[in-house]
Parts: structure tokens; C-alpha cells; sequence
């Protein structure tokens, strides 16, 4: 049994790409095992044609080449049917902040299919394991269930040995907490003054500001006026989506809501913590 407990269905999911730049590859294949709050489990595979050729190093790795892509669905022909499956699940995998997220999000883009992941919870598995015993999936997987990932880079073999290194951890570490949010909260913990998830944009006294380079401290609102190729620049750049819609949005005028400060908490709140 799944030892977090869900009130929404999650997706662990893995990719096999052309390469290792979200914004410029393409992704090859993705396996998702979609869990539901009662334990129930869907799994689905796509092999894709990437429409660019796959470089020999990448090939070198999973086994996947031009010639047995080369008939298969391009994303944007099955984009719809990966959204719906995935639906408002949260997602679930290893090293997915880093990686899959971005490049799931960048295909989805390019489809021209809506795909919003800021409001999901995330278990990153390489996360979890990495703030206790830092090491790769394979050695996760001996780690935690004494097995041997025998089909290391097979996106289905990989995304079942996430979920089983997973389990394991949960076994292993009675402290991490089952509910999703608290377990969201404490290996993907948002500021709340970031704009964005990596903190690029940050609100400073309710004035939205640059939080890099030689822009840090920045006003948005004044860069909006007198220096608009900055923004350009975030926008036509690698970073993350929802830095560089927070970009175009600025360039049209349009600046995304300053954070709401959290009201202390009551002594019945208190009280309620001291009892479960």
C-alpha cells in the first residue's frame, strides 16, 4: 500500500529524452503509473517520434534510436491524451524538479496545450533520498528494497523503482509525514515572496523586484519603462515556464499578485497540533 495518503490521484512519471536541456530536447518516451486515492493503480507508456534526430550518446543510454521512433506519435499528437490522463493529479518521480517537470511542461508548450504544475504537489523521491542517504536510483533501489535495477533507463522499469524506493523510504523513515502537504512542504518548501518557484522574481515591500544577475533589487515596474530587452531577454532564455510567463505578463502590463501575510496561528490551532 501506498504509504502517503492521497486526496488526489498522483502520477510517477518518467522521461527518456534527446538530451538533457529542457527548453531544446525532445522527449523519446514516458511512462506514468497514475495512483488513486484508493490504491487502485493505471499504468500508460508513450513512445514518441522527436521530430529531431536522437544524438548517439542519448542512444547509448536507453536504446532508443531514430529507427525505432521513427513511426511512432509525435507529442503534439497525443498531448491531449497525456493531459487528460494526468488530469489534476499530483506528480511523483526522481528528479523530477529538475528535469522531467520543466521538459514535460516545455513539450506541453510547444503542443499548445494548457498544462499548469505550480499549484500540484510534488514527491521527488531523489530529494527525499538525497537529504538522507545521497546517492542515484539504482543505489536507492538496493538501498532501500535490496534489489538490483536490472533495467536501469527503461522508463516504465524506472518509474516502478521510483515508486518501490518510495515505499522504502517510508519504511525506513517513520518521521517523514503521510499527509501529501506536509510532505510536500518539507523536501519542496516555497517562499512565499518568491514570485516563481526558483525565486527569480521576488516581492520586496510588496514591489515585485529581480532576484539575479546584475538586475537584482530591480523594480519589475521600472524595468517595464526603461529597460524592456531585460524582460525580453527572461522571456527568449532557459528558465523555468513560469519565470518567463511572469516576463511576458509584465511586458503586457500585468504583474502577478503580492503574497498575503499568514495570519499567526490561533491557540486552537496550537492546541490541535499538540494532540494529533
Amino acid at each position: 500500500m501506498f504509504p502517503v495518503k492521497l486526496n488526489n490521484p498522483i502520477c510517477f512519471f518518467d522521461i527518456e529524452s534527446t538530451g538533457i536541456v529542457p527548453r531544446a530536447d525532445r522527449i523519446i518516451e514516458l511512462a506514468i503509473i497514475k495512483i488513486n486515492p484508493d490504491g487502485t493503480e493505471i499504468e500508460k507508456e508513450w513512445l514518441l517520434n522527436p521530430g529531431i534526430p536522437i544524438p548517439q550518446e542519448t542512444t547509448a543510454i536507453h536504446g532508443i534510436t531514430d529507427e525505432i521512433v521513427k513511426s511512432c506519435p509525435t507529442f503534439p499528437d497525443v498531448a491531449h491524451e497525456i493531459r487528460a490522463f494526468i488530469a489534476d493529479s499530483d506528480l511523483g518521480g526522481f528528479n523530477i524538479t529538475r528535469f522531467d517537470i520543466p521538459i514535460l511542461c516545455e513539450e506541453f508548450l510547444r503542443a499548445g496545450v494548457m498544462f499548469e504544475f505550480e499549484s500540484r504537489r510534488i514527491i521527488d523521491a531523489q530529494k527525499i533520498f538525497h537529504a538522507r542517504e545521497p546517492r542515484n536510483l539504482a543505489a536507492a533501489l538496493a538501498f532501500y528494497c535490496n534489489k538490483e535495477h536490472t533495467d536501469a533507463h527503461g522508463a516504465i522499469a524506472d518509474t516502478r523503482a521510483t515508486i518501490d524506493v518510495v515505499i522504502g523510504q517510508f519504511q525506513r523513515y517513520t518521521d517523514l509525514p503521510s499527509d501529501i502537504d506536509e510532505l510536500d512542504q518539507m523536501f519542496n518548501p516555497r517562499d512565499p515572496f518568491n514570485a516563481d518557484r526558483a525565486g527569480r522574481f521576488r516581492w520586496v515591500d510588496n514591489k515585485l523586484t529581480i532576484n539575479f544577475g546584475k538586475k537584482k533589487g530591480a523594480l519589475v515596474e521600472d524595468l517595464i519603462r526603461d529597460d524592456p530587452n531585460f524582460l525580453k531577454w527572461i522571456c527568449r532564455s532557459d528558465f523555468p515556464r513560469d519565470t518567463r510567463t511572469i516576463a511576458e505578463n509584465a511586458l503586457d502590463g500585468k504583474l502577478p499578485p503580492p503574497p498575503r501575510p499568514k495570519a499567526p496561528p490561533s491557540h486552537r490551532d496550537k492546541a490541535s497540533r499538540l494532540h494529533t
